[in-house]
């Protein structure tokens, strides 16, 4: 399988990563091509022997599944920009919709999400929410403390959601469905809370974010 991935960030390294020991082709894109190249570099050093390069915009055209490691709204702007290219494809959305300068909110809309914001902009792919309750330092490994992780998956379409979900088990973690897209909603809000409430736990959720080189 073919996996794009938009974002060169420490997801798209820990989801990479995961594709990677699944036996799947990944790609790297990124505005800023070099971070791509970066990354794929460090990915290849780390599983020699895998497929995985860096690539210009168009590469969502032969690919079977397409990752949005961005932070919301960068995912939704993505997804409309390449819409065309994105018609019919599965599109993975990773993203939190968070308010980083209070951890006290949701910056989209009541009775809505990120995904479905990202599903109304690109209309015609088939949207998946999954990753986003997956810090990037545990996506190295796909586990902690020798137990695989969850990773909740929502979709309304059943074929691109089972497809993410052998994704995410050829990685060696556990897919759990959880529903149709509306689903992100509470995904989105759980993961708020999860993040908001690592200080009180005496954690840092940026420490489990961190990836080292």
């Amino acid at each position: 399988m073919i996996v794009t991935i938009v974002g060169a960030g420490n997801m798209a390294r820990g989801i990479g990563a995961r594709a990677m020991a699944g036996g799947h082709s990944v790609r790297l894109h990124d505005h800023k091509k070099a971070k791509a190249e970066d990354l794929a570099t460090a990915l290849s050093q780390a599983t020699p022997g895998a497929e995985v390069t860096a690539v210009d915009a168009d590469a969502a055209a032969d690919s079977d599944v397409v990752v949005l490691a961005l932070p919301y709204p960068a995912g939704r702007d993505v997804a409309a920009a390449w819409r065309g290219a994105l018609a019919g494809k599965i599109v993975v959305d990773i993203s939190n919709p968070v308010d980083f300068s209070t951890f006290d909110s949701l910056v989209v809309p009541p009775g809505t999400s990120a995904a479905e914001q990202i599903a109304a902009a690109a209309p015609e792919s088939r949207v998946v929410k999954a990753f986003n309750t997956t810090f990037a330092g545990p996506l190295a490994t796909g586990q902690v403390a020798g137990r695989p992780l969850d990773v909740f998956v929502a979709a309304d379409d059943d074929t691109a959601k089972q497809t993410v979900s052998g994704l995410v088990s050829s990685g060696g973690m556990r897919p759990l469905d959880v529903g149709p897209l509306r689903r992100a909603r509470e995904l989105e809000a759980f993961q708020l809370l999860h993040m908001a409430s690592q200080e009180r736990l005496g954690l840092n959720w940026s420490s489990a974010i961190a990836i080292l080189p």
